[in-house]
Order: C-alpha cells, then structure tokens, then sequence
C-alpha cells in the first residue's frame, strides 16, 4: 500500500507524538478496571487496548486533515501541512482513515462485546468533532467527548461493564481538553472569522475565551479532587493529582490576552507533561493499592 511506503509522513500527519494526551487516562481506565475486578494484568488485553487508541486517534486526525484540506490551503499557520504542502495526496489519505477505522473495530471485536457494539459510536464521535466547526461553536467539547472515551473505554475492556469513577475521569478529560483546545484556536481567529468557522474564541474574543478555558480546568481538577477524596487514595494520587493541576494553573499564567506568544507552549508541552505524569502517579497509586491488598 502507499502509505506504507510514507509511514513517517503518516505519523506526521497525525502528530503521533499528541496521543499523550489521553493515552494515560486510558490506561488509568485500564489499571482502575485491574483494581476494580481484583484481575491480574493481561498483556494481551493491554496491547489490545492500546492499538484501539493508535487506531482511533489515527482515523480521527487523518480525517481532520483530509476533510479541512481546503482550509489549510489558505490558512497561513497550517499551508504546511502534509496535503496542502503536496507531501501526502487526498486519497491516500483517505484510505488511510477507512483502514485504521476498519482496524479499531476489528480490534473491539477480540476484546469483548459491549467494546465492539459501541466501536461505531466511539467512531462517529471521534470523527464528526472535524465536521463541527462548521457549524457551532461547541466544537471544542466535542474534541473533549472524542478524547474522554479513553478512560472509559478501557474500563470498560477490562470489566465490560460502566462504573460512576472511570465516567467521571471521562469528564475530567472533556473539561481539560475542551480547555485546552480553546487556546489552541485562539491562533486562528481572525482566519476562522474569515471562512465563517465557529469557535469559543470567534464568538467570545480572546478574553473571554481565556475565562471559559480556565472554568473548565477548574472544573477538571475539581474531578480530579473528588475521586481522590472518594476513593480515599494515597499519596502517589495526590502527589500526580498536584503536579497537574499546578501545570494547568501555570499554563492560564502563561497565556494572557495581551500576549499569545506561548500559547504553543502551553497547548502542547504543559498539556502533554501534566497528563503523563498524572498517568504515572495514579497508576502508580492503583499498583501499589493492589499489592497492599
């Protein structure tokens, strides 16, 4: 196939590298499940669950591009991109999302039944956060419901069955993402204005949109802080649970209305170190728990 003969155009294309933002929540999901069903850890059913995620996020950013293809033509600060620039052609592409869609169902298939029954709508909702900025400005927390599947998801691989604390980990994924997306469209305003697109930041401007992105981190670590409390976790938890909410703080710290020069920094680096390192710490906190008990 071509892709194959590009593969590092494809990792490019997708921004592999971003896939740490809800990778560890999914395998918080993953080691909650573990705890959850006093399990042992099955490597198979791990691997399983991480290509769901390569998968899905693949599928998701490859028809992102391919379908705002024509905006990045015109669109300064993205006419590099691999189909505008000319390195990857649109149908390629395309192929390339039907694939990794087609691989993420199959995959759900060796997992268990509620996994894949729900695959397509796990699917459409990954997908249709590209179609959304056409339409409303809510497409930020649509980005958010895409990636709160993680820790859901996974829970749900290893229980095959729903639990209020893997749902509420969701939520703390869609308040933080939606977050943080809103400072990464605030790049594109005036562009975004032009072509009639929707965004919190077209409709809200930059000071406000700063304000929404700043209730939904608080939002997010007040999440955060009520499982801790409810499950009664010990210090690894509160430890990772700090350390994330003191980056979010610093990233409203660091991006203000006045000056969006670091909004790269905070979108991607301080997002990207917070969701590791909580990842580690509260898996850290569910292996220890089990070994205790």
């Amino acid at each position: 196939m071509i892709f194959l003969k590009n593969i590092s155009k494809y990792f490019s294309l997708v921004k592999f590298a971003h896939t740490v933002f809800a990778l560890p929540f999914a395998f918080i999901g993953f080691f909650l499940g573990i705890a959850d069903s006093h399990n042992h850890v099955d490597l198979n059913l791990f691997l399983l669950v991480l290509l769901c995620m390569v998968f899905a996020r693949s599928a998701a950013m490859g028809f992102n591009r391919y379908v705002d293809r024509r905006y990045d033509e015109r669109n300064p600060r993205t006419v590099k991109r691999e189909i505008p620039a000319g390195i990857l052609n649109p149908t390629p592409v395309l192929i390339f999302v039907v694939l990794n869609i087609i691989a993420f169902i199959i995959t759900t298939y060796f997992i268990n039944d509620i996994c894949f029954y729900l695959s397509p709508v796990a699917m459409m909702v990954v997908l249709g956060y590209s179609l959304t900025k056409r339409f409303t400005f809510l497409c930020h927390m649509v980005l958010g419901l895409g990636l709160a599947l993680a820790p859901i998801g996974a829970y749900l691989a290893v229980t095959g069955h729903f639990a209020l604390f893997p749902v509420l980990y969701s939520f703390a994924v869609l308040f933080w993402v939606s977050g943080f997306d809103i400072f990464y469209a605030l790049q594109d305003i005036e562009f975004d204005k032009s072509q009639n697109l929707k965004s919190i930041p077209v409709w809200l401007g930059v000071k406000g949109s700063l304000w929404v992105s700043a209730l939904l981190h608080f939002m997010a670590s007040v999440i955060i802080l009520y499982v801790g409390i409810k499950i009664g976790y010990g210090l690894f938890y509160w430890i990772g649970a700090g350390i994330f909410i003191a980056l979010l703080f610093y990233e409203h710290l660091i991006v203000k209305p006045s000056d969006l020069s670091r909004v790269n920094q905070a979108f991607a680096t301080m997002n990207g170190i917070a969701s590791v390192i909580f990842g580690l710490f509260v898996i850290a906190e569910l292996i220890f728990d089990n070994l205790v008990k």
